[in-house]
């Protein structure tokens, strides 16, 4: 009988899991009341090698093979939940630009304000404005989903982001309303 209540309560884990907990937060990202600011996927390190460059990935800490799968599960998820299309904005990083494509909702468009200042305290003021005026300008009553850095959502939100997290935050006033993960 324990046998039979473990698989079960593993069955529905697997089924309902933190994804689909409050369908609440789905319905706000399918209404476009709220954007999913995304923490890119696995990228094992901290940071990125001296010297890297935004236009040659090999320069950079990208997303590993379970970084990969785990922003591909990320984007069914999204599907599961009534979202298969929406705006897609990335940060410059390849593992937020490859994040974004594993999504598989749409095509991703860099977005200058989603880079990263992990290094750079200074900027977090400056940035995190610029953040919030891409919030402001993007399209209406769409989904919209942002991929970009743990200092980012850190500074704009006061989250520390996991890997591959979705916090939702609100357009207007830009209240985080949950994280799904």
């Amino acid at each position: 009988m324990m046998r039979l209540f473990q698989f079960a309560t593993g069955l529905w884990l697997c089924c309902v899991g933190p994804a689909a907990a409050d369908p609440a937060l789905w319905q706000a990202l399918r209404s476009g009341e709220a954007v999913a600011l995304i923490r890119h996927a696995e990228a094992p390190g901290t940071g990125d090698p001296p010297g890297f460059r935004l236009e040659a990935c090999a320069t950079q800490r990208n997303l590993s093979p379970a970084g990969r799968a785990q922003a591909a599960r990320l984007g069914q998820q999204f599907r599961a939940n009534g979202i298969a299309n929406a705006e897609i904005r990335s940060s410059q990083w390849c593992r937020c630009r490859d994040t974004a494509a594993a999504l598989g909702l749409g095509p991703v468009q860099d977005a200058p304000a989603l880079n990263s200042f992990f290094g750079r305290s200074e900027a977090a003021a400056a940035e995190t404005r610029a953040l919030r005026q891409l919030v402001a300008g993007l399209p209406a009553g769409q989904p919209a989903v942002l991929v970009t850095h743990q200092v980012n959502i850190t500074a704009l939100t006061g989250i520390y982001p996991a890997s591959g997290e979705v916090i939702v935050m609100a357009r207007q006033g830009y209240g985080v309303l949950g994280r799904l993960n």
